[in-house]
């Protein structure tokens, strides 16, 4: 059913019955009610259809603006992520490769260990750019996000580029987020994986999901080589600090710990 119908049939509904009963009442129940009872009964009567039709229709109109809302959020995220994308690849991007081309024009000048420790590093925050401008650009569906799917979408991807069990105990409803808190999270969990990815060489991943007292936790813990200071102080960690301002944006918790050779990424809401 479109809005502008539910618009009209809400507005027409009350009309139309109090009518309706008039008509009846008069041509048919004159002799049975008398003119105070039916004046009592039409309210009632137009109270009880109202409870019966017309709270159904809110309910789809609160539905669809739901819905229009949740497009328009996922829209300006969409488009804040292009943007930061295209950022990403005209600056950064473009500047470490036209470093690139000096550092070969400055290569007799140099020692051969000192460049090639700058080509490389040079090399890896290119690739790291790269891979986050690629990451940044990967399609989210547009409504009706749901968790759990999308979740199964980056676990498939993880699964074609590694070997690792990957253990899912999912009970989070995304009734429990907003459509942003959604798809912030769903970013950090990805973060999480990719590092695990890049630098765990584990075997198994365990990501689990569930509501609390009064919020919610979720956890992606791996059985790799785990987490290093010196990792955590590496410039391409940006990663990290972009959950940790997704966490406090949302007045999340937001730790990275190891725990009987585990490691342990954890987010949760305590509102």
């Amino acid at each position: 059913m479109n809005y502008k119908l539910n618009k009209w049939l809400i507005l027409i509904i009350p009309t139309l019955t109090i009518g309706l009963w008039e008509y009846i009442r008069h041509e048919f129940l004159l002799s049975y009610i008398s003119m105070d009872l039916g004046n009592l009964l039409s309210p009632v009567i137009v109270f009880i259809v109202t409870i019966v039709f017309l709270t159904r229709l809110f309910t789809i109109m609160e539905r669809s603006q739901q819905e229009l809302a949740e497009a328009k959020a996922m829209q300006e995220v969409l488009l804040e992520r292009e943007h930061i994308a295209a950022e990403l690849h005209d600056g950064i991007a473009q500047s470490l490769f036209l470093l690139n081309v000096q550092l070969e024009q400055a290569h007799g000048e140099q020692s051969e260990e000192h460049y090639r420790k700058l080509k490389a590093q040079i090399h890896h925050t290119n690739a790291y750019v790269r891979e986050a401008i690629a990451s940044l650009r990967s399609p989210i569906k547009v409504q009706g996000l749901r968790m759990q799917e999308q979740l199964k979408q980056f676990l498939s991807e993880l699964e074609m580029l590694m070997d690792v069990s990957i253990h899912v105990n999912w009970r989070l409803e995304d009734e429990l987020l907003s459509l942003k808190e959604r798809i912030d999270l769903l970013l950090s969990i990805r973060e999480a994986l990719h590092n695990i990815r890049k630098h765990a060489k584990a075997n198994n991943i365990w990501i689990d999901a569930f509501p609390t007292e009064g919020g919610w936790y979720c956890c992606v813990k791996d059985d790799g080589v785990g987490i290093t200071e010196q990792l955590l102080s590496r410039s391409e960690q940006f990663g990290l600090s972009m959950v940790q301002e997704r966490a406090e944006t949302w007045s999340w918790s937001f730790t990275i710990e190891r725990q009987q050779d585990h490691t342990r990424f954890q987010i949760q809401s305590n509102a």
